[in-house]
Parts: C-alpha cells; sequence; structure tokens
C-alpha cells in the first residue's frame, strides 16, 4: 500500500489537494501562529477591525492584551521581547492609532528591540486621498525601522509576515511595520505559509575573518591592563556563558552597559559594575587607564564615553559587534571583529593564554572604596535620618527579592538610582529605555515583561512624572489582574532635569516642580493595592508586604525632594571628570 500511494502521489496527472481560500485577516492570524506568537498587544479601530474579527476565532490559541494607549501597545511589545527571547507584536489601527506607535517605534530602533508592528490602513483605492484616518505610515517609519511594507494585496500578506519575523529577529535585532489595506484584510486567496531564512542582500550575520580573530586574541594576550565593557549585543546574542568563559580565562576586568546589565551576575568578581554618565567610579576612570579597550555588543553611545577626543586614547582598542555600521562610528578601532558575539569570542577564547592581573585589578580597588566611601554608604545606609534615598529603596527591593526579579524602569532618576543598585542574578533581568531615554516606558514595559517571563517577579521603578504619561495602563493591570509590582519613587519634581538644572542653570528649576495627584487613591480606582510610605522605618514592611501580596501592587515611597544622583560625568566631559557631590573629590 505504501509503494502504491507514493506512485500516485508521484504521477504527474494526480490531481493535488486543494488549497484552503481564506480572508486576509484569517491568513494573518495564521501568519503569526506560524511564527509562534502567543501574545499580541493591541487597540482596535477601523481600519483594523477585520483582523480583530478573525481573532475573535482563535481566542485559545493566541492571547491579545487590550492596552489603553497604543503607546503602550509597543512599550509593552518590548518589555515582552525583552525578558522572552521572542519578538514582540502590537496590533494597532491606522490613522492615530499608527502614529501613536512612533515613540515606541523608535524606542525598539534605538535599544535593538525585536518588534513586529502591524497597523490597519484605509483600503487601496483610498490611499493618497486624505482618507478618514489616512496616514503615510510607510513615509512616517521608515527612518525608524529595519523594514517597513505597506500590504495592498491579499496574496502578499503571509509573505510580509514571513519576512517581517526574519527581519525583526535576524542579525542586528529591531522593529519592522507591516501597513495592511483594509480591503487586503477581506479579500481571499489561497493561504500557504513558508518561513523565510533567506533574503538576497540581507546578511544578518556577518563572515567571520580568521585573521582578526587571530588579531584580537593576540592583542589580548599581550595586554597587561585589558578592561571589557559588555554590552546589550551578548544578551541579544544569546553570548552569556561564551563571555563568562572569555572573561574567567583571560582575567579580564569589565563594566557594563545600561542595557548590558545582567548579562552576568552582579556579584562576579571581575564585576565593576556600569559605565557611562553615572556609571561606577572606578570602570570609567580605568577606561583612560588600560591598555587593550575590550567592547563586546555596544555602540560607544555618548553617554558612555562623554568627550571622544579624551576617551581611551591611550588604548588600543577591539571591537567585536554584529552591526559594521557600529565599526569606526564614533571611536576609531585597532582591531574589528565582525559578527555574532557568541561565535566569535569563544574562538578568541580558545586562542587566549590563561594570565594573572591582579596587579592590574588591584588597581581598581581604591576607586571603588572611594565611590563606596562617599555616595554609596550614604545612599543605601543613611546614618543621619532625613528623608528617604532613591538608592536605599532600590537595595532594600533588590535584596528582598533575592536579586532574582526582572527590574523594569521608567527614565529619569529613579532610572539611574536603580541600573546603579539593583542586582542580577540571570540575565535578561533589567529592562529600560536606553538610548531614546522615553518617560512613559517603564509601566507598559513591565506589563509586557509579566507576560515575557510570568514566573518572574517584576519590579517597576517609576517616578512620578514618567508614570503620569501613561499611567491609563493601570486599566490594562486591573482588566487582566497582571501581577506586577511598581515602586513609585516620589520626589514630586521632575527630578533629572531638576539636577541639571541645579548643577549647569544656576537652580533656576524652571517647569520642573510638579503638583501631583493621590496615586494610591488613583490605583484603588483600578482596583490595584497600594500604600504610601514616608518613614524610614516603615519601609521594610512595605516592601514585604508589597512582595508578599498577590497581585499587582503600589508602592508609593516618599523620597527626599532635591536629591541627586552622583557620580556623575558632565554631558560632553572626560569620562575621568567625574563630579562625586557633596563636596569631595577624587
Amino acid at each position: 500500500m505504501n509503494k502504491d500511494i507514493q506512485t500516485q502521489s508521484t504521477t504527474p496527472n494526480a490531481k493535488k489537494p486543494e488549497a484552503e481560500v481564506i480572508t486576509g485577516s484569517e491568513i494573518l492570524i495564521r501568519s503569526l501562529l506560524a511564527e509562534g506568537v502567543d501574545t499580541l498587544f493591541g487597540y482596535p479601530g477601523g481600519a483594523i477591525m477585520p483582523v480583530f474579527d478573525a481573532l475573535y476565532d482563535h481566542k485559545n490559541e493566541i492571547k491579545h492584551i487590550l492596552v489603553r494607549h497604543e503607546q503602550g501597545a509597543v512599550h509593552a511589545a518590548q518589555g515582552y521581547a525583552r525578558v522572552s527571547e521572542k519578538v514582540g507584536v502590537a496590533l494597532v489601527t491606522s490613522g492615530p492609532g499608527a502614529t501613536n506607535t512612533i515613540t515606541g517605534i523608535t524606542d525598539a530602533m534605538m535599544d535593538s528591540t525585536p518588534l513586529v508592528v502591524i497597523s490597519g490602513q484605509v483600503s487601496s483605492a483610498l490611499l493618497g486621498s486624505d482618507a478618514f484616518q489616512e496616514a503615510d505610515v510607510i513615509g512616517v517609519t521608515q527612518p525608524i525601522t529595519k523594514w517597513a511594507y505597506q500590504v495592498r494585496r491579499v496574496e502578499d500578506i503571509a509573505w510580509a509576515v514571513s519576512r517581517a519575523f526574519y527581519i525583526a529577529s535576524s542579525g542586528r535585532p529591531g522593529p519592522v511595520v507591516l501597513d495592511i489595506a483594509k480591503d487586503a484584510q477581506i479579500n481571499s486567496c489561497e493561504y500557504a505559509y513558508q518561513k523565510t531564512t533567506f533574503l538576497r542582500s540581507y546578511q544578518p550575520v556577518p563572515d567571520i575573518e580568521d585573521e582578526n580573530i587571530r588579531k584580537a586574541a593576540e592583542l589580548i594576550n599581550s595586554a597587561k591592563k585589558p578592561l571589557a565593557l559588555i554590552g546589550q549585543g551578548v544578551i541579544l546574542g544569546k553570548a552569556e556563558d561564551e563571555i563568562r568563559a572569555f572573561i574567567d580565562k583571560a582575567n579580564i576586568p569589565f563594566a557594563s552597559t545600561i542595557l548590558g546589565l545582567s548579562a552576568i551576575p552582579s556579584d562576579h568578581p571581575l564585576n565593576f559594575g556600569m559605565l557611562g554618565m553615572h556609571g561606577n567610579v572606578a570602570p570609567n576612570m580605568m577606561t583612560n587607564e588600560c591598555d587593550v579597550l575590550i567592547a563586546i555588543g555596544m555602540r560607544f553611545d555618548d553617554r558612555v564615553t562623554g568627550d571622544l577626543k579624551t576617551y581611551a586614547r591611550q588604548a588600543k582598542v577591539i571591537h567585536f559587534d554584529i552591526d559594521i555600521a557600529e565599526m569606526d562610528k564614533n571611536v576609531k578601532t585597532t582591531v574589528k571583529v565582525v559578527g555574532d558575539a557568541k561565535h566569535t569570542i569563544p574562538r578568541v577564547t580558545d586562542l587566549l593564554e590563561n594570565r594573572s592581573r591582579d596587579e592590574w585589578i588591584s588597581q581598581f580597588d581604591p576607586y571603588v572604596q572611594k565611590e563606596y566611601d562617599c555616595i554609596i554608604q550614604n545612599e543605601l545606609f543613611p546614618e543621619n535620618g532625613g528623608e528617604i534615598k532613591m538608592g536605599e529603596v532600590v537595595n532594600k527591593v533588590t535584596e528582598a527579592t533575592g536579586n532574582q526579579a526582572v527590574c523594569v524602569t521608567d527614565v529619569g532618576q529613579h532610572q539611574m538610582m536603580s541600573t546603579r543598585y539593583f542586582k542580577y542574578t540571570k540575565s535578561r533581568s533589567m529592562v529600560t529605555s536606553g538610548g531614546l531615554g522615553t518617560m512613559g516606558f517603564g509601566l507598559p514595559a513591565g506589563i509586557g515583561a509579566k507576560y515575557g517571563a510570568p514566573d518572574r517577579t517584576i519590579c517597576i521603578f517609576v517616578g512620578d512624572g514618567g508614570l503620569q504619561m501613561t499611567m491609563q495602563e493601570f486599566g490594562t493591570i486591573m482588566e487582566y489582574d497582571i501581577d506586577v509590582k511598581i515602586i513609585l519613587l516620589n520626589n514630586n519634581y521632575l527630578g533629572m532635569v531638576r539636577q541639571w538644572q541645579e548643577l549647569f542653570f544656576d537652580e533656576r528649576y524652571s517647569e520642573t516642580h510638579l503638583k501631583n495627584p493621590d496615586f494610591i487613591k488613583v490605583a484603588d480606582a483600578y482596583n490595584i493595592k497600594g500604600r504610601k510610605v514616608t518613614k524610614r522605618e516603615e519601609l521594610d514592611d512595605a516592601v514585604n508586604e508589597m512582595l508578599n501580596h498577590k497581585g499587582a501592587y503600589l508602592l508609593e515611597v516618599v523620597v527626599e525632594t532635591k536629591g541627586m544622583v552622583y557620580p556623575m560625568v558632565p554631558a560632553g566631559g572626560s569620562v575621568t571628570n567625574i563630579l562625586l557631590g557633596n563636596g569631595h573629590k577624587l
């Protein structure tokens, strides 16, 4: 019988099974399922309504989270992608629905977050006529995406989805926009889905050059004072184990960019913290002392380098990155190793010699001690009473979670305090807006992170300014009973702007003081349990209550009104020109 079936199936005139003819909306949903999508974040409207109608029949296969604003949909998709290793997906309507996603798309492009944002569009016959809720979505999003494509024919939907997911997730990840005309959603055609694994003229992972591998290893082996800079590319490339083996074998001290935090546990003996404007003193100072600077999966952002004219001028620079466009863009390199860190780093590690660099590493210690004595001790363990400090709140929360939680932040002083003092034992434990610095990011990103990592505790640190930009997402938390822990560090100011006004604008506090609502009452209106803490002695109990509560919780802590984030490298200054505050000097 098997032989007969085989003969029948290979007979030229055998009748092929008929392909299923379905609507474009159904094709879209099935294509998303074929890509393994299990969660969508979206908001319906007229031009995307056929897709939402098709979604109605797939409720058991794909979960849709109804946000309260389209910006929240994209930020939630970002949070989901950052912790889950999957592509985040947002689904919105045309016109204002699509334009409301622009901030999140730009943020994802800056931070290399894999997203597919799907917007409805007016029918193809109406394109260019200024129809109701028509916007040139492709024209707007092309500069801020890896790929933006308008689908006008039902026959192109499956093809476009397959291509979108491949582009978003491969190479250096990023956002893709699909703008689908309404008639393409309604019309029907035969459905077949084929995953994209190759695109002509698109090489997401460059070929590795053996000569550069050898040169990098030789340079590291000859180095007396190497320093490694760990960026988010390590996490995106799933190269955490490979980087750790590299660091351990060569005994190289390292520090991380904000987005690279958590790639290696905080307590690793060679981990000297965070780089940049509010980073740790030791790695910033030693950047200008090392003889070989090894940058891995980072782009030499200006908040890391400060003044390029004075940045690591004494060092030979090795740059590992998957994106050749980053090579020599900001910092001139001695050796360029283009490729996926998961593949390039092990090849270099194989050529490395075991070296004891204790004398070099010991040179970090005085700076570590100086920072602790002048800043950290008073920030985390204040002895003179006074107002509660942001750093001590962050420290109590991370310790109470056993350093196991995911830290999600908004943008501002609380963000810098969170990235400085939260501790990590697992990768993908820091979700923040790095390149764009988007206020309002924290709350919706935390919602997405909970869906991306449902078994992990999600701690969302927000300020009173940023929270009010996307506070409507309390409604999403209420509707779906999302278990996130929100820590509001409230100083009644736009704190970071106020800090700059104090330091660089003669204390002229222009439009930075905030008259705020009763946040606990607002949370209560959304059935979110909350507690406000104004006294230090209440803090431990409140943190434990929050973490032990089943469900969402808002912990509002009234922190010092005019607190400062130190250390600080003034914008455009040398990374060694570090302000310690309170009259302290290096």
